[in-house]
């Protein structure tokens, strides 16, 4: 785990850039106006600040006045320019606090648009919990500084800079001294901020290792117990957990001394100020007023500056998160959407055809799963595809919804090459039943509607009984409309297929994909479900892949895989005859079975 989120370098580098926070400008250029009410918010609440020290002298000094009535005039317009600061403070909140939620939305809308979209190639290198953590960490980190960092730096940036040219019109020569203290409080920042910056970056990395231990560890929960795993994954969790704590401890660390530092400096400095200025008063060298108006600038520029050191870290630490999310949507897909797409002949048949396809794993590429596969599949035909475990069948599935990619070679439908239409085109005439059925954390009902989202109710209960579901389903509390679990766990792994196999009953589509549909089924149910596929496959291409040979013996055509390669084809009477791998592997099966029944 921890060689697989280590970064390097260069990588560390990177994350030293503030300037990656560049990369929400996309997001945030849609609310320009929204931008700039909050900038005119941000300069009024900042000007306002700027002025009070103004009316609090004017206040101090009116006690020497003999006028009650001016005196009353000061305090009057000092609680208007308070009032007027609550409203501005008020509406710069509303504003930019809504700006960051928006911002925020749209970052995460547009994160996992990409990310639905991308290949099982690209999940092959990265965890669905780093990406979910992304989603989640990250983009909080992002509404911290949009919803509240950037307006306080900006706001505490105008009055550090008003708030010295007014020092300097209240006392020159006190305003030289303070000056003499921004070296001494600026170098600590740049020092200390590249290595928080660093930090910041692998405390993220190690927070999203640790959601992806998490979530795969969660998701596999009923294996992990069952196999009594659950002290390693504890374990192992705590480890990745504990890794993450010790860089946010040295962040934490980092930040505490920088603002030790720099709040030190400033006030020693300000205490040092006022004593000079405390003995110019005595010496009739300015009035008390214009010595509490000098004071409270000194404390809003140093707070200012103390605010900003702060800030920085913030930043750092959004750049970092910034960097990891632009990453993910500029993350390169091994396949791809033609720039100019083709478009599928009207209605679609459903020939397929390989052509000396070669196809590696990305994770194996010294290993081929299918090698020079030539393979043509005519309009409206069942085929099987047999063979061991690991020689190709479940990979002419993968390739035919284009999930990957061959190597060499073409894959084409009704003669138009899958590689020159947009993918969402070509599955939407694909009905696919996987080995391992997905199961949302939905009804029944709407599980099985996912096959065809505008289907009716009656149309749903229709594929339910086709697939010898109806019967289960009715007897649940709610019927069709109990809710089954995340991934299915309160259904068996039989009426986990079953829904499957409904599902793709309602898409209604020209080709049918059943990658060992009915292997979780009793006999009964298996013989219920193949009369459905019979009947669904007489006007459709389907593919079956299987290992029970029983289910098989209709098909119109047998391909027998070993090791990649096509090494038989033909029926089943054929192809037991012929001899050969499948009809060792049909002497197996079909011999096993009449010693059971015996």
């Amino acid at each position: 785990m921890a060689g697989r989120n280590s970064q390097s370098v260069e990588e560390r580098e990177k994350s030293k850039r503030v300037g990656a926070l560049r990369g929400l400008a996309p997001f945030v250029f849609p609310y320009r106006l929204l931008v700039v009410l909050s900038g005119m918010a941000l300069v009024l609440t900042a000007c306002v600040s700027l002025v009070l020290p103004l009316a609090v002298r004017r206040v101090v000094d009116g006690f020497e006045t003999e006028n009650a009535e001016l005196l009353d005039s000061y305090f009057m317009a000092a609680l208007g320019i308070a009032a007027l600061l609550a409203v501005g403070t008020g509406l710069r909140y509303y504003l930019v606090t809504r700006l960051g939620e928006r911002v925020v939305a749209d970052i995460r809308k547009a994160v996992f648009n990409r990310m639905i979209g991308m290949s099982p190639a690209f999940y092959e290198k990265v965890m669905t919990g780093e990406v979910l953590s992304r989603i989640t960490t990250d983009t909080t980190l992002i509404l911290s500084v949009i919803g509240s960092s950037v307006s306080v730096a900006l706001r505490n940036v105008l009055i550090f800079f008003g708030g010295m040219v007014l020092m300097l019109l209240t006392s020159a020569k006190l305003s030289g001294l303070v000056l003499l203290l921004v070296p001494a409080v600026v170098v600590p920042i740049i020092v200390l901020g590249r290595r928080l910056r660093a930090l910041s970056r692998e405390n993220q990395d190690w927070i999203a290792a640790s959601s992806g231990s998490a979530s795969e560890a969660l998701l596999s929960v009923q294996t992990v117990q069952a196999f009594t795993h659950e002290t390693q994954s504890r374990d192992s969790f705590g480890t990745v957990t504990e890794r993450a704590y010790t860089s946010a401890k040295k962040r934490i660390g980092t930040r505490a001394v920088m603002t030790v530092i720099v709040i030190a400096l400033v006030f020693s400095g300000v205490v040092g100020v006022l004593w000079i200025g405390a003995r110019d008063v005595r010496a009739d060298l300015m009035s008390v007023g214009e010595l509490v108006q000098f004071v409270i600038y000194s404390v809003m520029v140093a707070g200012a500056v103390g605010a900003l050191s702060e800030i920085w870290g913030e930043l750092q630490r959004a750049a970092g998160a910034t960097e990891r999310l632009v990453e993910l949507l500029n993350a390169e897909d091994s396949v791809r959407d033609p720039d100019q797409p083709q478009s599928l002949p009207a209605p679609v048949a459903g020939a397929i055809n390989f052509e000396g396809v070669t196809f590696h794993y990305p994770t194996r590429p010294d290993q081929s799963a299918l090698e020079d596969i030539n393979l043509s599949i005519e309009a409206g035909e069942t085929i099987a595809l047999v063979g061991p475990s690991g020689a190709g069948k479940s990979t002419i599935i993968q390739l035919l919804l284009r999930f990957y990619d061959p190597q060499s070679g073409s894959i084409t439908l009704d003669g138009v090459r899958l590689d020159s239409v947009l993918r969402s085109d070509f599955r939407q005439h694909v009905a696919l039943v996987p080995q391992d059925p997905v199961i949302f954390a939905d009804t029944a009902r709407e599980n099985i509607r996912f096959g065809r989202p505008g289907a009716t109710d009656a149309e749903v209960e229709e594929a339910a009984i086709a697939a010898a579901a109806h019967e289960f389903l009715v007897k649940l509390p709610d019927g069709y409309d109990s809710y089954v679990g995340e991934r299915g766990v309160m259904l068996s792994g039989g009426q986990k297929q079953r829904i499957a196999i409904a599902r793709a009953i309602l898409r209604d589509a020209p080709v049918l994909l059943l990658d060992e549909a009915t292997s979780a089924l009793d006999a009964e149910s298996e013989r219920a479900v193949q009369g459905a596929v019979d009947e669904m496959s007489a006007n459709r291409t389907t593919i079956i892949v299987a290992h029970r040979l029983a289910t098989v013996k209709k098909a119109d055509r047998i391909i027998v895989f070993e090791d990649g390669r096509i090494v038989a084809e033909g029926t089943h009477d054929a192809l037991v005859a012929e001899g050969g791998l499948y009809a060792r592997l049909a002497r197996l099966q079909f011999t096993a079975g009449v010693e059971e029944a015996a």
